[in-house]
């Protein structure tokens, strides 16, 4: 993986010297190597974490076709590369490296502006065709790889993170009402296209764009598509365990070494159940990692969504897999205390702990490790939330994992949230979402439902979640690969009748069903388990004191919290307020990422 940064300007020639102050804001992406390309129309710059062929593909690259020249610059990984590249042999393409930048930048050359639909992977690039005069830009199907822009006046820049952008002096810190309402209402989530600040944009999941003399022009090369099932749940089963096997083989080639992250739960037994039977194939042992916090065996606290701990579960599928595993532990001074850098990783105030908690884990991982596999996207895909199937929680006038929408924005001065007309706008937002989602006439109720929780899933919580995974890890230059994510699995999946995927009334069924020979009885039907969060109130305890301290030195949040209502969740019993993890402590620890947001990026509230 790497960090991707451009200028482009048609007019006049960009400011090559800051592009590269702007790319060195995201070092930590790529710590092997840095490199920088420009002329009177674009100014490239790249830092690169070396994974395929570290001793080769240095970036930006260039290539020479039929008299016209090209330059790539390219954050991800390509898995179906191979298949590509002898087919891309057959039109002309003339390989130097084993690097996947190289096909990348090959399938353009051949295939156009067609290209990503043509890569199972993920990416997000650039490619300047220096003969035409236009910059091609795409992004993977799900948004694994981030991809920001603005534009100032005739220039358009680029980067895989916001702060490369701020770097700029003319880019505005403004947040307007819409991106302050994403914060409150919505946060860690953002609207699909949104960067938070007011003049900074995302090129969305799925999307490409061109950059000419005429503006950016930007399309959808792909989408979820309904379409007529045949087969029945053996056949369903029979298909899903092959894509997964597959997609998985593909993603566990590395010139470095890898690991997976294996909590215990279904999602992360799959992958890693899967990877060490090709370890073993080879000869060789798969590295394992599991996560667990200071204390939490004395403190945990059982709850419909968290029925059980990890650790023991971790524990015991890593003997009976045979995996090289190590259990790391967080203490909550640590993840108090990562909650800054977290927010500097994120660009925004995120998910408090549970981001803070994963960049502490990916820190330790990342001095043994460059590549991780995780079970992102599972949920999302073979419907594992209850919103899939529980119609009330769907067809609410607003996102379904946000439990209590007014809840945070109660804690802000009313004048500065504006919340009604917030939730309103927000209320609209999610009902344009819901109702562009492709079905079928016959489609049943039930089908139907779980076709608009995946779209809204895949689209929005998803997302949101390979972000932070992006974030976290790269902070610390260690790659995570998300094997759910590959679309085939989502395409095929996205067809298969609820009543297979939901069997018995048991959420993610058909995942189960299709594993029955990689994992034991008691991996293969464990109740859904999260991502762990600490459970100590020495957490909550460190956190509290650290908003205090916020609050007594003045800021954001001594002008605009509402003091009578915070002193309620204080001294209050824990509510969950997002999705099934962020309780009040994670809510305290917000406020802290919040305020120091506000002050770090020199943050206006254009309101």
């Amino acid at each position: 993986m790497c960090s991707i940064c451009g200028m482009i300007d048609f007019k006049e020639r960009p400011n090559a010297v800051l592009c590269e102050k702007m790319s060195a804001t995201m070092k930590v992406r790529g710590p092997d190597a840095s490199g920088s390309f420009s002329d009177e129309t674009v100014a490239f710059c790249h830092n690169r974490l070396s994974v395929m062929d570290p001793k080769n593909g240095a970036q930006p690259m260039k290539a020479v076709f039929k008299g016209k020249e090209y330059v790539i610059i390219y954050n991800g990984e390509i898995y179906n590369s191979p298949e590509l590249r002898t087919d891309l042999k057959e039109y002309g393409a003339e390989f130097k490296t084993n690097c996947d930048t190289e096909t990348v930048l090959w399938s353009y050359i051949i295939y156009g502006d067609e290209c990503p639909k043509y890569l199972n992977g993920i990416f997000a690039f650039a490619v300047y065709d220096i003969t035409d005069r236009r910059v091609f830009l795409a992004r993977d199907r799900m948004g694994v790889k981030p991809f920001f822009y603005t534009f100032l006046g005739s220039t358009f820049l680029f980067a895989s993170e916001i702060k490369a952008l701020l770097e700029h002096p003319k880019v505005s810190r403004k947040v307007d009402n819409t991106g302050l309402w994403q914060l409150v209402f919505l946060s860690p989530v953002t609207l699909s296209g949104s960067g938070v600040f007011r003049d900074i944009k995302e090129l969305k999941p799925a999307q490409c764009a061109v950059v000419t003399d005429n503006g950016l022009k930007a399309w959808k090369y792909w989408k979820l598509e309904a379409k007529p099932f045949y087969g029945d749940a053996k056949t369903a089963q029979s298909v899903v365990g092959e894509l997964l096997y597959d997609a998985v083989r593909r993603q566990t080639v590395s010139d470095v070494p890898l690991c997976t992250f294996l909590s215990g739960g279904l999602d992360s037994s799959v992958l890693t159940a899967l990877a060490a039977e090709g370890y073993r194939s080879k000869g060789k042992t798969l590295a394992t990692y599991s996560f667990e916090y200071e204390g939490n065996r004395d403190s945990f606290k059982q709850s419909l969504f968290q029925p059980q701990g990890d650790d023991d579960f971790a524990r015991y599928l890593a003997r009976w897999l045979m995996t090289d595993h190590t259990v790391l532990t967080a203490p909550n001074n640590e993840i108090a205390e990562c909650l800054i850098p977290a927010t500097e990783a994120r660009d925004f105030p995120g998910q408090a702990d549970i981001d803070s908690s994963l960049l502490y884990f990916c820190s330790k991982v990342k001095k043994h490790h460059t590549v991780a596999l995780s079970g992102e996207c599972s949920d999302e895909v073979f419907g594992g939330y209850p919103w899939f199937y529980r119609p009330e929680m769907l067809y609410r006038d607003f996102f379904p994992w946000i439990h209590e929408p007014m809840q945070r924005a109660s804690l802000f001065n009313k004048n500065f949230v504006k919340a009604d007309e917030g939730f309103d706008v927000l209320s609209n937002e999610y009902k344009k979402i819901i109702s562009d989602c492709s079905t079928l006439p016959y489609d049943s109720e039930s089908m139907r439902t779980s076709r608009i929780a995946t779209v809204l899933s895949v689209g929005y919580f998803m997302t949101s979640l390979l972000e932070r995974k992006d974030r976290m890890s790269m902070y610390s230059g260690l790659e995570v690969r998300v094997p759910f994510a590959d679309h085939r699995i989502l395409e095929y999946v996205y067809n298969v009748p609820w009543e297979i995927k939901f069997e018995n009334g048991v959420e993610k069924a058909l995942l189960r069903n299709a594993m029955t020979k990689y994992l034991p009885e008691k991996i293969l039907w464990r109740k859904k388990s999260p991502y762990p969060k600490t459970h100590n109130p020495k957490y909550r305890e460190k956190v509290t004191g650290m908003l205090k301290s916020c609050l007594e030195k003045g800021g954001i949040l001594s002008e605009v919290l509402e003091r009578e209502v915070l002193k309620d969740v204080l001294s209050g019993e824990d509510r969950t307020w997002f999705g099934q993890l962020m309780s009040t402590p994670q809510l305290i620890a917000w406020l802290v990422q919040f305020d120091y947001w506000v002050e770090k990026y020199g943050v206006k509230f254009d309101i």
